[in-house]
């Protein structure tokens, strides 16, 4: 794909976020093929959400890494999108509902990155990416649904626009993570007390550092490596759970506490 072509994609997915427009999709001189054209304009619209304010890119999500959400999306792989500064708070989140198109929210572990993963490493696995983290905590994803039918869109068109990312509220960080059991740990969400969803941690992708250790090797061939201070949400072991106004969510992951938000 010609680099006009990437800034043209990058254009008209940052427009539609900046006057949250729903999109159709990408015109076909501008659809991403595969999956490094797909990253490469995830990349460039980062840097052209940055500029107008809405960044800088601080941490990373892994979509479709537990059988839940693989069978929700029909897509079968992992795929990450970006973090942006703005959309990160922390243990109790509060949000307007009306600033979202189709507000979603899941349940996950996140891992916040002590020591980076240059791409000098790679290939990395699972014991190799634990040594770089320094905390664990829960975390919700927040997801909009920014589409006028995501179903009929290709993953890679999903991928360049982050792949559902609207936000996240991190729960307390867990430095003593080591002591736990991260893939028997369950997760469990609330929405107004009523409990909506359970699932382990070794439901995505049979541990929770896989997926790290695939979003490690993932940046690394992009010559992109993961840094110190990133963090990562690893991906929801709760089906997706789309919100009604004034919504209260309250994830709680064993051993790691709770995060919870409200959608007023």
């Amino acid at each position: 794909m010609a680099q006009d072509a990437i800034e043209q994609a990058a254009d008209l997915l940052c427009r539609a976020r900046l006057r949250k427009e729903r999109l159709a999709g990408l015109p076909q001189g501008c659809l991403p093929a595969g999956e490094t054209e797909a990253y490469a304009i995830q990349d460039t619209l980062h840097a052209r959400l940055d500029a107008a304010g809405r960044g800088p890119l601080v941490g990373f999500k892994i979509g479709c890494t537990t059988p839940v959400m693989q069978r929700f999306l029909q897509i079968d792989h992992p795929c990450a999108g970006g973090v942006l500064a703005p959309t990160v708070q922390h243990q109790d989140g509060h949000y307007r509902h009306g600033d979202f198109l189709r507000v979603g929210v899941e349940c996950e572990i996140a891992v916040a990155l002590s020591q980076g993963l240059p791409a000098s490493g790679a290939p990395y696995d699972r014991d190799r990416v634990g040594s770089a983290v320094g905390a664990c905590m829960a975390a919700i994803e927040i997801v909009d649904d920014r589409y006028q039918d995501y179903s009929a869109l290709d993953p890679w068109t999903l991928v360049a626009d982050d792949f559902f990312h609207a936000g996240c509220v991190l729960g307390a960080p867990v430095q003593g993570w080591q002591d736990l059991d991260l893939a028997a740990a369950r997760g469990r969400m609330t929405i107004n007390g009523q409990e909506v969803g359970s699932g382990r941690g070794g439901d995505v992708l049979g541990h929770p550092l896989e997926a790290l250790a695939w979003l490690a090797n993932l940046r690394a061939g992009q010559d992109r490596p993961l840094r110190a201070g990133h963090f990562v949400l690893l991906g929801s072991v709760v089906e997706t759970k789309w919100l009604a106004r004034g919504d209260r969510v309250v994830i709680a992951i064993e051993g790691l506490g709770e995060a919870s938000a409200d959608f007023a």
